[in-house]
């Protein structure tokens, strides 16, 4: 058994790929799963968050490393 989070690589894709993909991804999960998103395109910083915010999920994590921007989100409505 591992406890490893689903990893969607969205390395190379601009805007607006990152934040459809995600948003894509994330409605598919049930609520209180999480995913973690990797990204290249600098704008991710203010859209990823943002999405998080607009569809009532929660941004669990967030760094950068080597160019490469990850967040960690949890999808919303577990014990809502």
């Amino acid at each position: 058994m591992t406890d490893a989070l689903p990893i969607l690589d969205l390395s190379g894709l601009k805007c607006p790929l990152p934040v459809l993909r995600t948003r894509k991804a994330m409605r598919a999960l049930e609520p209180g799963a999480r995913l973690t998103i990797l990204c290249t395109d600098p704008v991710s910083v203010i859209d990823i968050p943002h999405l998080v915010s607009q569809e009532g999920d929660r941004l669990v994590g967030q760094g950068r490393e080597e160019g490469v921007f990850c967040f960690t989100i949890e999808k919303g409505g577990a014990g809502a």
